[in-house]
């Protein structure tokens, strides 16, 4: 199959495709002579894998390294639990950042008068050199890409 069916038999866009080939995270793919992609469905089932992890937010090098432990037949599970359960504490760390910020946020429309006046303690706070530091939340929780 071509890049455009397998795209649609494992819900990973062509351009992923090409990408995951481009940065090694899947092996190339056979051409044909005049250079297109020919995919198999064990190139199929892989995509899947992906897509699955990818939609639980791991990383390229998480999937990376779940990958080559699905490939391993010999793999200890233990070695798989590790990369969930540092994955889940990503995850609630990356949640009480977004937590943090909500509630930041929600007291500063709280103070707001959302009138007329050009105050507006929002503004202000987002203004205010002292606070900056302390407005850092995701830096706070060690997620300077959120």
């Amino acid at each position: 199959m071509n890049i455009g069916e397998a795209a649609a038999a494992s819900g990973v866009s062509a351009k992923m495709i090409r990408h995951y080939e481009s940065i090694g995270l899947i092996d190339p793919v056979a051409r044909t002579e005049a250079h297109y992609r020919v995919y198999g469905e064990n190139d199929v089932h892989t995509l899947r894998f992906i897509r699955k992890a990818r939609n639980l937010g791991f990383s390229v090098e998480q999937m990376r390294a779940l990958l080559a432990l699905w490939r391993d037949r010999g793999r200890a599970s233990a070695d798989v639990k590790a990369i969930a359960l540092d994955h889940i504490a990503e995850l609630e760390r990356k949640a009480e950042a977004i937590r943090a910020m909500t509630e930041t946020l929600k007291h500063l429309v709280r103070h707001c008068h959302g009138d007329g006046r050009p105050d507006c303690p929002i503004l202000a706070d987002f203004a205010d050199p002292a606070r900056a530091a302390a407005a850092d939340l995701p830096s706070k929780f060690g997620l300077s890409g959120l």
